[in-house]
């Protein structure tokens, strides 16, 4: 059974910092691309960072420069650590596990860890 558990989202003022993470288990955490989405009320679910097997990050433009996604194939864990939030950084966090070599139908989601940032 495969299983993504996300931690670490909570309430945090403007400017602050969280470290979220996410633990896999039921999978081969090392050749998967992992990814974290967010998902604020109202809106579509958005990538917001990326890493692949081989370490190539990739990030939305509203997080560069902010946020820092880093992995952990050891631990089967990713991370997500996020500096300077903002009210729009407000969302629920997902976590994704997607096979890297192409088959689709191996693609997993987290459950999900609200993250708040207050003005």
């Amino acid at each position: 059974q495969v299983q993504l558990v996300e931690s670490g989202g909570g309430l945090v003022q403007a400017g602050g910092s969280l470290r979220l993470s996410c633990a896999g288990s039921g999978i081969i955490f090392s050749i998967n691309d992992m990814g974290w989405y967010r998902q604020a009320p109202g809106k579509q679910r958005e990538l917001v960072a990326a890493i692949t097997t081989g370490g190539s990050t990739n990030y939305a433009d509203s997080v560069k420069g902010r946020f820092t996604i880093s992995r952990d194939n050891a631990k089967s864990t990713v991370y997500l650590q996020m500096n300077s939030l903002k009210p729009e950084d407000t969302a629920v966090y997902y976590c994704n596990a997607k096979d890297s070599y192409g088959r689709s139908w191996l693609n997993y989601w987290g459950q999900g860890t609200q993250v708040t940032v207050s003005s």
